[in-house]
């Protein structure tokens, strides 16, 4: 769990630049995307090494420990409040809710999208709309295709302040 917390942050909180925070994502979630990186299903290398060698134990324990670290706290700045808005509105356009739940904390295999690093959101939603990171399901995918560059990057600021 060290190893993890040296770069997703002690209290699950990262601070480094698109490394995103783990605290309080679903333990089966976590569990999924463990898995994914131990076989390289995932591509990241720092997290395929790190997985290497992992039992199926060892992905259950680290996943369960993640989930019990304290949620990660949106930025302590003031936000834009027409940011915001254009957020709340898109989230509701694309029923971002509906999987993520309506506090955006993610239940089950789905992850927790509230208070994470919004370039961290950014690059994942990228990610997804050009079909280079895989998901559980093709769901993501589908539902980032029609999503503009500036709808991505009002979602992901909305996300990153949700409280």
């Amino acid at each position: 769990m060290d190893l993890c917390l040296a770069c997703h942050g002690e209290s699950g909180q990262s601070k480094d630049t698109e490394v995103p925070s783990l605290g309080a994502e679903p333990a089966f979630y976590m569990l999924i995307q463990l898995y994914l990186f131990r076989e390289n299903q995932r591509k990241v290398d720092v997290m395929n090494e790190a997985t290497k060698g992992l039992t199926d134990d060892d992905l259950r324990q680290l996943s369960d420990s993640i989930a019990k670290l304290p949620a990660p706290k949106p930025p302590p700045d003031s936000p834009d409040p027409a940011r915001m808005e254009r957020g709340r509105e898109l989230v509701h356009k694309y029923r971002c809710g509906f999987c993520h739940n309506r506090d955006f904390a993610g239940h089950d295999n789905v992850p927790r999208l509230a208070a994470q690093r919004e370039d961290y959101l950014i690059k994942s939603l990228r990610e997804y709309k050009v079909n280079s990171r895989p998901g559980y399901d093709a769901t993501m995918a589908e539902v980032t295709q029609p999503i503009p560059e500036p709808e991505i990057l009002d979602l992901a600021y909305f996300m990153a302040r949700v409280r």
